[in-house]
């Protein structure tokens, strides 16, 4: 049960790995897992006299992301040195941004969509890169150890704006469905929680409704899903609440999330920005932006998930559940699009797309892009449905022929004899046959049971194999019934 005694806010701090092939200031490759301190170099293990060098893609990555998310863009801006001590962090700091308006991107906004099919938007206060740590491991013989694989690849930190916007669980959870959605249909990350290419640390504190300043906050991390997210949230507010109802004081720290009891537990006090003595990276030249590069990256935007979402509801007449189901993966949105473009109907794809075709795949473990169905065969089975060339029911024969061989739809109808029959002639003996065979279903129609009527046309539909035009023989019945 939600408390109405305290406010909850949520400060959402993420971190995406970017799809680069290589690290951010050096030329080792950037892969996810290998033999650990593989894919290490004199520049990522911050050995003496090495120095860094700027990957432009990482650059133009984050560029991208900062206009998708409607940020202001920094003409100039400095990389800066965060300085802390920790065995992952090789240099004894970290090549990170600092500063209001210093990251590439600031300033920025996105919608989300909520529970009851409203929108929210939620301000952004910056979208910065940086470069990732390594990562300690627990060693099968006891202690620890480092891999220094993952140090220096490029990261991308999207931070919301103070005082949060977010203000519970739930929408923390589709903000960050959003957004990584968004990076997925940028192509600048693969969005993987469970590899930790995308990892979100929320802020979380609890304040009286209409305080003038927020509690005391507490970041959480070792969050990895978005299920997890919305658990450690609920976990913190609820656990703060009981503290304060104890008379207890809250302190600003970071705690960690335990995936397998749901509870979180202390890790360090939380450091203060002044701790980290940021400064200049004296090794780094700024980067500058032009006019030009800006728009130019603009324009190569694609069409981001709210855009779609409106278009499929506004133009192609969606509802909202098919909207949002095709919109949650960008291959299968593109397939769609794909289907559209080629003649299909929007309605009767997207139905074959998120049943039949759904459905195959998921048995297959396939992709769409790896069947042997395309989005051509598809929009034609479509329209051959809508020419009333074959039934729906034969339209499933055909479609399971068209996944396991990917022959054309025609090809299949022709070869197979499935061509729909809808000549009253050739159906009148058909239906008259039935009609004979079935005398006690005649006698309750005529009684008045109308309903005896779909069990005369099912006859009529399986001594034709389904090829009957449904409509055509449901009139041959009735205009046989009442004479």
């Amino acid at each position: 049960m939600v408390s109405t005694e305290f406010e909850l806010s949520v400060g959402l701090e993420v971190h995406a790995e970017l799809l680069t092939l290589s690290k951010m200031f050096c030329g080792c490759p950037n892969e996810f897992g290998g033999e650990p301190n593989t894919r290490v170099c004199p520049v990522c293990l911050g050995l003496p006299g090495s120095l860094p060098v700027i990957n432009r893609q990482a650059v133009e990555h984050v560029l991208k992301t900062a206009l998708a998310l409607n940020c202001s863009i920094a003409m100039r801006s400095m990389f800066h040195r965060k300085n802390y001590f920790y065995p992952d962090l090789p240099k004894g700091y970290q090549i990170s941004q600092y500063e209001e308006t210093n990251p590439i991107g600031y300033r920025g906004w996105i919608e989300i969509p909520l529970a009851d099919g409203a929108t929210k938007t939620v301000r952004i206060r910056r979208v910065h890169l940086e470069e990732d740590t390594g990562k300690l491991m627990h060693l099968p013989g006891g202690g620890s150890g480092v891999d220094f694989n993952r140090a220096g690849v490029p990261l991308m930190e999207i931070v919301t704006d103070f005082p949060p916007d977010v203000k519970s669980a739930e929408e923390a959870r589709s903000y960050l469905q959003e957004l990584r959605l968004i990076l997925l249909y940028l192509g600048v990350c693969d969005g993987r929680m469970e590899q930790g290419s995308f990892r979100c640390e929320p802020n979380i504190s609890i304040a009286p409704p209409g305080a003038e300043t927020l509690g005391t906050k507490v970041e959480l991390k070792n969050l990895g899903s978005f299920k997890a997210v919305a658990l450690g949230i609920e976990y913190e507010r609820s656990r703060m609440e009981s503290a304060l109802a104890r008379g207890e004081t809250l302190h600003q720290e970071t705690r960690g999330w335990d995936e397998s009891a749901e509870i979180s537990y202390p890790m360090r006090r939380k450091e203060g920005e002044s701790d980290y003595r940021y400064f200049t990276d004296p090794d780094l030249p700024p980067l500058a932006f032009d006019e030009e590069t800006i728009e130019r990256v603009r324009a190569s935007l694609p069409e981001l998930p709210g855009e779609k979402r409106r278009r499929y509801r506004e133009s192609l007449g969606l509802g909202e559940y098919d909207a949002n189901l095709l919109v949650a993966d960008p291959e299968w949105a593109a397939y769609f699009d794909e289907a559209v473009s080629a003649g299909g109907d929007a309605k009767l794809v997207c139905n074959w797309m998120n049943s039949d075709f759904a459905r195959l795949l998921n048995e297959s473990g396939q992709r769409p892009r790896t069947s042997k169905v395309t989005p051509e065969r598809l929009a034609e089975l479509v329209g051959l449905i809508q020419a009333d060339q074959i039934t729906g029911k034969i339209a499933k024969e055909v479609f399971d022929t068209m996944f396991a061989t990917g022959d054309a739809p025609g090809k299949i109808v022709s070869e197979k004899g499935l061509s729909q029959i809808a000549d009253a002639g050739e159906l009148a003996a058909i239906v008259a046959d039935v009609l004979s065979a079935n005398p006690d279903a005649v006698e309750k129609y005529k009684s008045g049971k109308a309903g005896v009527l779909g069990f005369l046309v099912g006859q009529v539909m399986q001594k034709t194999r389904g090829r009957a035009n449904p409509q055509v023989v449901n009139n041959l019945l009735v205009e046989k019934l009442t004479e």
